[in-house]
């Protein structure tokens, strides 16, 4: 009995010491403050379907992965305010074709730090499209060249180095349409994101 007392206390001076170096850790390298910074990372894109002028069969993407360079804001510590200006430009392949996309992304994310440098977070995106181009054709019949859609990720933050991996979403259907390479018809295609988004940040 003894012998399974003892071996009780130092089971429970284990778990207070690696909870207190857990803590410890994490108050220490958890990124904190108001401050601006540099993001940039890639992004595993697929855009909507594409239907072709001489059908009604829709084409759903294969995905491809583009790039993105931006800069972001930070308000609070363990709830936080995080506006972010990022340059994005995707690709997605349709069959033979590819739809080429370039376009100003505006999240508007609040966040909660869960556990240490551990935070959740989301909110709306505002898009604007720059330049499309489809197999080499540059599209500007675009529906809105302005919409909306949804951010939502986690991220870990050390110091004034970050990293966080989200999923982004278009509200609405966004449809470009153009004439085919042989003039005869018109096809269109959604222009909706629909992608995975890794980012390293820099808190300067």
């Amino acid at each position: 009995m003894r012998h399974l007392k003892n071996k009780l206390r130092a089971s429970k001076k284990t778990v207070l010491l690696a909870l207190f170096l857990i803590s410890t850790v994490s108050y220490t390298y958890a990124q904190s403050g108001t401050g601006f910074g540099l993001k940039g990372g890639l992004n595993y894109n697929g855009n909507g379907k594409y239907f072709e002028s001489i059908g009604d069969n829709a084409q759903n993407p294969d995905r491809n992965v583009g790039y993105h360079i931006g800069l972001f804001g930070k308000i609070g510590n363990q709830i936080y305010f995080k506006p972010e200006l990022v340059y994005t430009s995707t690709k997605s392949d349709y069959d033979d074709d590819s739809f080429k996309m370039q376009k100003l992304d505006a999240p508007l994310l609040v966040g909660v730090k869960v556990l240490g440098p551990l935070s959740v977070f989301g909110g709306p995106s505002l898009q604007y499209i720059l330049d499309t181009e489809f197999d080499g054709i540059s599209v500007n019949d675009v529906e809105d060249e302005f919409s909306v859609g949804l951010n939502f990720g986690i991220g870990l933050n050390f110091n004034k180095l970050g990293i966080d991996l989200r999923y982004e979403r278009g509200f609405s259907e966004n449809e470009a349409t153009f004439l085919n390479n042989n003039g005869i018809g018109t096809s269109r295609i959604d222009t909706r994101p629909d992608q995975l988004i890794l980012s390293l940040s820099l808190l300067l």
